[in-house]
């Protein structure tokens, strides 16, 4: 099993961790990368480059090509300055990136506490880009793409997913038990590149990163 963990800022070897990455080791696309301190923790500060379309800002984890396993990661994401009233926090993780291709999970933090239950209900997505975006997946399959879970917008939170085949399950704050399962990825049992992610209108921070390959 071989490993690959950010600790933004830091570059130095750990016990069964082949290498510490920086912003250097992540190629952006769409994006702006900076390594700051957020919130007591050295980050990765990632907003979008520009008017950037849904689902294409992400800075990609250079050598981690990944079919199955685990990734795990703490994000913290907020809505930008000047974002639009829809803007969430989007902030997740994209995996097996090939081409123009990925499947990703995402969480929206400001959902989490919303007082609209039904917003509470869309604090974690499941998409695919290029064709399977929040929308169409609530067209197609209302529900089965999204779930609750405790979120607070701008905290850091652990999220980690885990890969098998055409089946991932998102866990957060640690739970034994997933607070998302989708069991059809839309684009098959493939591998591809790791990337650090966010939607529309977000300021992200990322630390911690870990890809363990089965």
């Amino acid at each position: 099993m071989k490993r690959i963990a950010l600790f933004a800022a830091v570059c130095c070897l750990h016990a069964a961790v082949s290498a510490a990455q920086t912003v250097d080791q992540l190629v952006p696309h769409r994006v702006s990368l900076a390594a700051v301190d957020y919130k007591g923790k050295p980050a990765i500060k990632l907003i979008e480059d520009g008017a950037v379309g849904n689902g294409e800002a992400f800075a990609v984890l250079k050598g981690s090509e990944f079919h199955n396993g685990t990734i795990e990661v703490e994000v913290a994401g907020i809505a930008a300055a000047h974002a639009a009233p829809t803007a969430r926090g989007f902030i997740g993780v994209a995996f097996r990136i090939n081409d123009d291709r990925f499947e990703y999970i995402y969480l929206r933090p400001t959902n989490g506490r919303a007082d609209d239950q039904v917003r509470r209900n869309h604090s974690t997505q499941y998409s695919a880009f290029p064709d399977f975006d929040y929308a169409k997946a609530r067209e197609v399959s209302p529900e089965k793409y999204e779930s609750y879970v405790d979120l607070e917008a701008g905290a850091w939170t652990r999220v980690r997913i885990v890969v098998d085949g055409t089946t991932a399950r998102l866990f957060v704050h640690g739970a034994e038990q997933p607070a998302l399962v989708v069991n059809d990825l839309k684009h098959g049992d493939g591998t591809g590149a790791v990337a650090l992610w966010i939607g529309p209108g977000t300021e992200g921070y990322f630390t911690g990163l870990v890809v363990r390959r089965n």
